[in-house]
């Protein structure tokens, strides 16, 4: 990168950290703070959604599996938005019913204290695995790009979003998902999309030179589609980080028409950030490491000043995600485990406050980790397969199965989470076994535990008895 491109990247951080600052003069309550005062409109929440979901793993990873395997790498990220678009048809109406801050709120209206403080656990350990994904990518591109050592550009890019997080929470992140979802969208579908496939030479000579299994949409293995199906599509519907984004919106109407649009812009993005990964692969065929494929290609493509919006744009897709992972992280330490256990009078003050100093050893621990793992999809499919196989089936069943019980959403919680961890260490993180397995104990648990609490009761207490939604 030259002067020009590197001087876009660094006012395009003093923007963000301008807006921090001005996001702070707007969280004076911990609704403020937490979720935007529930108060966003229709394009406010839409480019919000859509920016936390599209990330570091979505941007990087997608043109890494573009690189390596074609057109069948839409599938991680088109199972994001399959997963976004079905919490907007089938669960909006009783999310936006509840007036929560946190998941683990809902487990326990409908179970008990013990479901929420272990699902704030386990919810807390997948927000901030995902918020390590983006640290690495930020990490990723400053290296190559600006020639950084790769732990000086993590701590750089991580510092970054914690500064704007920790000042203004909800109300900063809002802010600034506004520019980085413009910018990523004018940088991906209108710049770096249409140069790479000139650089390549067009959509004929993909055709030419590509191997034919490139455009086979399934060539990466059905075996690997339905790990991303369990991982991303069903973790989309139970993660903390999606839900304190719809708690965001003034009504159910804005929140169900957002939700369903930021699935649909997924799945474009999925389509739009492979086919630039095919592009490096004519381009590049000689890439050491396929994760630095889009990097590297927008070294090769772009001239001056536009490479700089370009990364910007990458750089905002990573910061919108890692941003509102950070907070979900630290909501959920806060709200649903120092206030409910340890400080239940805690006034809007201290709450305020300690949500800050929360948010501070959240971000400081997410770059530790990143500087020890280094390697985005690894921290992702841990982030996910901890959430998709413990908190789905207690969620779901807890919404549309009236016999479920208290214990039986905690030891399925429990023992479904040790299962995974244990099957990911020793089959390995990349593995699809540990979380087939999580959710069949999970499921198994929630309804064996459940009928055995059931049976002894009387149908009518069952009939008289009202669900919390």
């Amino acid at each position: 990168m030259n002067g020009l491109d590197v001087m876009m990247v660094v006012l395009y951080f003093a923007a963000l950290i301008f807006v921090g600052v001005l996001g702070a003069r707007k969280a004076k309550t911990s609704e403020d703070y937490i979720v935007a005062g529930r108060n966003l409109g229709l394009t406010m929440y839409l480019a919000c959604l859509a920016a936390v979901i599209l990330g570091g793993a979505s941007t990087i990873g997608t043109a890494k599996l573009g690189y390596q395997f074609g057109l069948s790498g839409i599938w991680m990220v088109f199972m994001l938005g399959l997963g976004i678009s079905a919490i907007g048809v089938f669960l909006i109406r009783k999310m936006m019913a509840l007036k929560v801050l946190t998941i683990s709120e809902v487990l326990e209206k409908r179970f008990n204290s013990e479901t929420r403080l272990i699902s704030s656990l386990v919810a807390a350990i997948y927000t901030l695995m995902v918020t390590v994904t983006q640290v690495i990518s930020m990490g990723t591109i400053l290296n190559v790009l600006l020639g950084w050592n790769l732990t000086l550009s993590m701590i750089t890019g991580g510092g970054i979003v914690l500064f704007y997080t920790l000042l203004g929470g909800m109300w900063a992140i809002t802010m600034t998902d506004i520019i980085q979802f413009v910018i990523m969208t004018v940088g991906i579908f209108f710049i770096m999309l249409p140069m790479s496939l000139h650089k390549a030479g067009g959509w004929s000579t993909l055709l030419e030179r590509l191997p034919p299994g490139y455009f086979d949409a399934g060539s990466i293995g059905m075996s690997t589609i339905f790990q991303y199906f369990l991982l991303f599509c069903l973790g989309m519907a139970v993660g903390q980080d999606i839900w304190q984004r719809v708690f965001t919106a003034r009504t159910t109407k804005i929140a169900r028409a957002g939700t369903i649009g930021a699935g649909v812009y997924s799945c474009f993005y999925a389509v739009a950030v492979c086919l630039i990964g095919m592009c490096a692969y004519v381009v590049l065929p000689h890439l050491k490491d396929p994760q630095t494929a889009f990097s590297s290609m927008a070294l090769a493509t772009l001239p001056p000043g536009i490479l700089g919006v370009v990364i910007a744009s990458v750089i905002s897709a990573l910061m919108s995600t890692a941003s509102g992972t950070m907070l979900a992280s630290s909501t959920l330490i806060v709200n649903d485990i120092l206030k409910r256990y340890m400080s239940p009078q805690m006034n809007e003050q201290h709450f305020l406050k300690i949500s800050r100093l929360t948010t501070f050893a959240v971000g400081i621990t997410t770059i530790v980790i990143s500087i020890w793992i280094q390697d985005v999809l690894t921290a992702l499919d841990v982030a996910y397969a901890v959430l998709s196989g413990a908190i789905f089936f207690p969620i779901i069943l807890g919404f549309f199965w009236k016999r479920a019980t208290a214990q039986a959403a905690f030891y399925s919680i429990l023992l479904s989470t040790a299962v995974i961890l244990a099957g990911l260490a020793i089959k390995g993180v990349s593995s699809t076994e540990p979380i087939v397995y999580g959710l069949l104990v999970s499921i198994i648990v929630m309804i064996t535990v459940s009928l055995a609490g059931t049976s002894k009761k009387e149908p009518a207490a069952l009939k008289k008895s009202e669900p919390y939604y």
